[in-house]
């Protein structure tokens, strides 16, 4: 919401900065470090969206932080003993959908073979997008979800996010245990 409100009045990088400031003075603790299961989740990613997502249990969820606002983050993720990508996710309610139940809907910046669902996700979110909001349509969900994957693979190069692309973090051995 602050994000929109502010493409108004001022030029977009002048906005990533204001963001950027309010992150900070709202001390959002990141990173934040987190590990569980992959779930099945509502299903709407790649069918409606054309955007696959890996969705974690209530418990992981339930562990977040509380000064963690809801809205759109990016850092990096790893499934199992697999190579680290980018990733975007979003952490809330949805209100497009109306979802009654905060989920984490993590897309990983990678094309897969096929779902790993039951598989170990970790991941480290380094960086906020923008806050929860909603939309008229599927078609501005689905551009402002792209606009999200733009400013996270833009925001990842930056030597400050990019650095933990390699954390010890990724060298742990996966759990099946949730963890955050």
């Amino acid at each position: 919401m602050i994000g929109s409100r502010l493409h108004r009045f001022f030029p977009v990088r002048t906005v990533k900065q204001l963001l950027s400031l309010y992150c900070t003075n709202m001390k959002m603790p990141l990173p934040v470090f987190c590990s569980g299961t992959v779930i099945k989740g509502f299903g709407r990613g790649s069918k409606q969206l054309g955007i696959p997502t890996a969705n974690y249990p209530e418990d992981v969820v339930a562990r977040l932080p509380t000064d963690i606002p809801t809205g759109v983050y990016y850092g990096w993720a790893k499934v199992n003993s697999g190579k680290v990508h980018k990733m975007v996710m979003s952490v809330g309610w949805n209100p497009f959908y109306k979802n009654e139940k905060k989920s984490m809907e993590t897309h990983i910046l990678h094309e897969f073979e096929k779902d790993f669902y039951g598989s170990n996700l970790s991941l480290i979110m380094v960086g906020f997008v923008r806050e929860e909001r909603n939309f008229n349509s599927l078609d501005e969900l689905i551009s402002a979800i792209h606009a999200d994957i733009k400013e996270a693979e833009t925001q990842l190069e930056l030597p400050e996010n990019n650095q933990y692309k390699d954390s010890s973090f990724f060298k742990q051995k996966p759990t099946s245990d949730s963890q955050l």
